[in-house]
């Protein structure tokens, strides 16, 4: 089953065009997928030429760089975000605590967990990252190739970050999660929500699209539906409210050229404003089980 059946956007229809505004500046059409109720960046890079796409001192995750305000604001504020993705993974009932984070770029989340007695593996393609993550975890990140080495139901947990956008072959990344998770594990997903107020607003400056590194593009029914495909269900979605102030940030730049902090902190605070009363948050967090 192809879970993405779209293939041409003019045989499709074309939601919007945007453009890559960190590496190529290159147009990228997003397609509608209207039963899943999720966007299909066209066309997407090849495996060969995607890596290409990363390759920019701007992609902030791959670094721990602290070069200017805005960099050092998103230092100090991933610092309370992984607080609070510990307090997460820490309060699931569990027999055990072994965690596989797919995309763990420089490895500050499976340092944080190991320091507090998981026993952590991490998933990361960027070498550089990889690096990075290792030398603060004692050699537990392995390049995507390298996820093969796990057995069946080895983990309690596994996270996603900011990476399911990310990932080709969508189905079969999916179907390999499961798979991974023991029986009463707990898959978390976070993604940006497509549907939010910012993203609304912004339209095509929103720079949560940031194509073409997003390969997909998710509402909350599209993840839903993607995981009762595989036999999982969201149990439970919660917000991440500082990603509206930091892509309102971000689309702010790509729409004016000037990161104007005062009108995306406004944004940011009405799409949160907003998302109290219809739940569509810029970014959620899903908390997912198997059926």
């Amino acid at each position: 089953m192809n879970i993405i059946r779209v293939k041409n956007p003019a045989e499709n229809h074309s939601y919007l065009s945007v453009k890559d505004h960190t590496v190529s500046g290159e147009l990228f059409q997003l397609v509608l997928d209207a039963e899943l109720d999720m966007l299909k960046t066209h066309p997407q890079p090849s495996a060969q030429e995607l890596p290409l796409y990363y390759q920019s001192e701007d992609y902030i995750s791959h670094t721990d760089a602290k070069r200017n305000w805005f960099e050092k604001i998103y230092q100090y504020v991933k610092s309370i975000a992984l607080k609070r993705k510990l307090k997460l993974i820490n309060s699931f009932d569990l027999e055990s605590q072994k965690l596989l984070d797919i995309g763990c770029g420089t490895g500050d989340f499976l340092k944080i967990a190991q320091a507090h007695g998981w026993d952590v593996f991490g998933i990361e393609p960027n070498q550089d990252a990889r690096d990075l993550a290792n030398a603060k975890t004692g050699a537990v990140v392995f390049d995507t190739l390298e996820v093969s080495q796990f057995k069946e139901s080895s983990f309690d947990v596994i996270t996603l970050w900011h990476v399911l956008e990310h990932l080709p072959n969508l189905e079969n990344q999916i179907k390999a999660f499961e798979k991974l998770l023991k029986p009463k594990g707990s898959l978390i997903i976070a993604v940006p929500n497509f549907k939010s107020y910012d993203a609304r607003y912004y339209k095509t400056h929103w720079a949560a699209y940031d194509v073409p590194r997003h390969l997909w593009h998710f509402s909350r029914t599209a993840i839903s539906k993607l995981m009762q495909m595989h036999k999982m269900e969201v149990i439970k979605t919660l917000p991440m409210i500082f990603d509206a102030f930091y892509v309102s940030l971000l689309s702010e730049k790509y729409k004016t050229g000037f990161m104007n902090p005062v009108k995306a902190f406004w944004n940011g605070m009405v799409s949160n404003f907003k998302a109290k009363r219809n739940g569509e948050h810029s970014s959620l967090i899903y908390i997912i089980k198997k059926t």
